[in-house]
C-alpha cells in the first residue's frame, strides 16, 4: 500500500472514493457539508431518506454521483458528536475498510481528520487512518494463493493547510508502525516447518543489512553453553532445530545513552515438551513466538523512524518439543544467573528461555528492560482477550507503558509482582520451581521472571490472549508493537 497526504480542496480533489464522516443524528462533517453543496444537497437527501443514521462504524456507499472529480462517496458513521473516542474512531475505521473493499477500487482518499475525537490530534487521526487501514487489508500468501485478492493499492489523507505538519508526521509513524506490524503478523502467521529459529536470525540478520545504524549478532548454542545459558539451552534439548539468542543493537542515539532492551519470546512451536500439550488447537502453538516477531516489528518501526533512541532488541528462539535428550519434569538445571531451577512442567518453557535472556541483558547497562511473550493461558483466564497483562518493578515504566496503550488503543491492565506470590515458587530441590501451581499462573510466571531482573528497571507483557486471533479469524494481530512503538515514540520525543 502507498500512503500520502493530499491537499487539494475537495472541490479539486479527483478520487475513485472519498470517505467523509457524519454523526448520530445524520449531522455531517465539515467535509461532508462541503461535499453535499458541491453535489447539489444529494448527501442530505440520501440521509433524509433514513439510509445512514451516522451511529458508529455505520457506513453508506454511494456511487451514483454526477459526473465529476469524485466518483464515490462512503459516508461513514462516528456515533454521537463531541463524544467520540479513540477507540470509535478505530471502530469506525476499521467497518470502512469492507466497504471499501466491496467497492473494488485501486485507489481511494479519506477525509476524516475533522472529526472531533476526544484527546486526539491531526497526527493521530492520521496515523490511525494508516495503522487501521493497513491492518485490515493484510492477507497472508506465503504458503496460500490468494484469489480475491484486495485491490486497494493506494491511500491518500485529505489535509487542509492547517493540518498539513502534524498530518504528514502522523503518516510517517503511521507507515512505521504499520510496517513493524506486517512484518510481526507475517511471521507469526508462517508454519513451524518454515518459521524455525533460523529462519527468524535470517530474517534479523537480512533487517540489519537495511540500515547502518543496526547491527547483529546471533549467538548459537555453544555460544550460550559458553555463558551458561543451562536454563534456555534445556528448552532446546527436544528439538532438532537448533536454538538462537538472535541480538539486534540499534544505535539511534547519544553514543553514551543507555538504551531501551526489547525482548520478545521467540518459542518457534510449543508442543509442550514431555508435559504435552492436548492436540486440539496444538497448530496455534506456532504463535509462541509473537514476541520475538514483535521486537523484529519494533526494531523495523525505529529503523524507518530514525529513532533518536539507542534500542537493543533480543530473541531467545528455540522450539519445545517432546523427545528422549527433552527436559522431563524434576529436571534441575543451573540459570547464567547461577540460580537453579527444578523443571515441574516442561510446558512452562518460555519464563526458561527468558530468564537467561533477561541476565544476559545486563551486559548493555541498560535505562529499561521491556519483555513480551505469549506467556501463560492464565493471562487469557484472568483478563480475556483485550488488553494484555502488563507486570513490573518499576512504577514509572508501567505507568509510562499504561499511557502509551490508552494513546495506541492497544491496552494494558497492570498485575500484581507481589512477594507473597513466591511462596508458590518454592522448591524443596532447587532455588525455584518453574511452576507455581494453578492459582494466579500469570503473576507467578511474572514473579519468577522478577528473580532474573532486580538489577534493572523491568517490565513484562503477557500477550497470550492478544497476540493472535483464534477461530474462523485466525491469525497474527500484531499486538504488542503498536504499543511499545507509542512508548519508543514518547521516549523519543522527550
Amino acid at each position: 500500500m502507498d500512503y500520502s497526504i493530499e491537499s487539494s480542496p475537495l472541490d479539486k480533489l479527483q478520487s475513485d472514493c472519498l470517505l467523509v464522516g457524519i454523526y448520530e443524528n445524520q449531522q455531517l462533517s465539515p467535509a461532508a457539508s462541503q461535499l453535499d453543496s458541491l453535489f447539489g444537497g444529494l448527501l442530505t437527501k440520501l440521509i433524509g431518506r433514513g439510509d445512514i443514521k451516522g451511529k458508529n462504524a455505520e457506513t453508506l456507499l454511494i456511487n451514483n454521483l454526477p459526473d465529476g472529480n469524485i466518483a464515490r462517496i462512503v459516508l461513514l458513521g462516528f456515533g454521537e458528536r463531541g463524544k467520540v473516542t479513540r477507540k470509535q474512531y478505530r471502530k469506525a475505521l476499521a467497518a470502512a475498510i469492507k466497504t471499501v473493499k466491496d467497492s473494488k477500487v485501486s485507489a481511494a482518499s479519506t477525509a476524516l481528520l475533522d472529526i472531533d475525537v476526544n484527546g486526539a490530534d491531526s497526527q493521530w487521526k492520521a496515523r490511525q487512518v494508516v495503522e487501521v487501514f493497513n491492518d485490515g487489508l493484510y492477507q497472508y500468501s506465503a504458503t496460500k494463493k490468494i484469489e480475491d485478492k484486495n485491490p486497494l493499492q493506494r491511500l491518500a489523507v485529505v489535509a487542509d493547510d492547517s493540518q498539513k505538519a502534524l498530518a504528514e508526521t502522523g503518516l510517517q509513524q503511521g507507515i512505521a508502525i504499520a510496517r513493524g506490524m506486517e512484518l510481526a503478523k507475517h511471521l507469526a502467521d508462517l508454519p513451524g516447518n518454515i518459521c524455525t529459529p533460523t529462519h527468524l536470525a535470517e530474517q534479523a540478520l537480512a533487517l540489519a543489512g537495511e540500515h547502518d545504524k543496526l547491527n547483529c549478532e546471533i549467538l548459537e548454542e555453544s555460544d550460550m553453553e559458553a555463558l551458561g545459558m543451562g536454563s534456555f539451552l534445556s528448552v532446546s534439548r527436544g528439538s532438532r532445530q537448533p536454538a538462537k539468542l538472535i541480538c539486534l543493537d540499534y544505535q539511534g542515539g547519544d553514543s553514551n545513552a543507555k538504551p531501551i532492551v526489547l525482548i520478545g519470546k521467540g518459542l518457534t512451536f510449543d508442543a509442550g515438551g514431555i508435559s504435552l500439550k492436548p492436540g486440539l488447537g496444538m497448530d496455534e502453538m506456532k504463535y509462541d513466538m509473537c514476541g520475538g516477531a514483535s521486537v523484529l516489528g519494533l526494531i523495523r518501526m525505529a529503523t524507518l523512524l530514525n529513532l533518536k533512541l539507542n534500542i537493543v532488541g533480543l530473541i531467545p528462539a528455540s522450539e519445545n518439543l517432546p523427545d528422549g535428550a527433552a527436559n522431563k519434569p524434576g529436571d534441575i538445571w543451573t540459570s547464567m544467573s547461577g540460580k537453579t531451577i527444578e523443571i515441574l512442567n516442561t510446558d512452562a518453557e518460555g519464563r526458561l528461555i527468558l530468564c537467561d535472556t533477561l541476565t544476559y541483558a545486563k551486559k548493555y547497562n541498560p535505562d529499561v528492560v521491556i519483555d513480551m511473550a505469549t506467556l501463560t493461558g492464565a493471562c487469557i483466564v484472568a483478563l480475556g482477550r483485550v488488553p494484555s497483562g502488563l507486570f513490573g518493578n518499576d512504577d514509572k515504566l508501567c505507568n509510562d507503558l499504561l499511557s502509551a496503550g490508552d494513546t495506541a488503543c492497544d491496552l494494558v491492565w497492570r498485575m500484581p509482582v507481589w512477594e507473597e506470590y513466591q511462596e508458590q515458587l518454592k522448591s524443596n530441590f532447587a532455588d525455584l520451581a518453574n511452576i507455581g501451581g494453578p492459582d494466579g499462573g500469570s503473576i507467578t510466571a511474572a514473579v519468577f521472571l522478577s528473580k532474573f531482573a532486580e538489577e534493572y528497571r523491568w517490565a513484562h507483557i503477557d500477550i497470550a490472549g492478544t497476540a493472535w486471533r483464534t477461530g474462523a479469524n485466525k491469525g497474527a494481530t500484531g499486538r504488542p508493537v503498536p504499543l511499545v512503538s507509542q512508548y519508543l515514540l514518547n521516549r523519543a520525543s522527550v
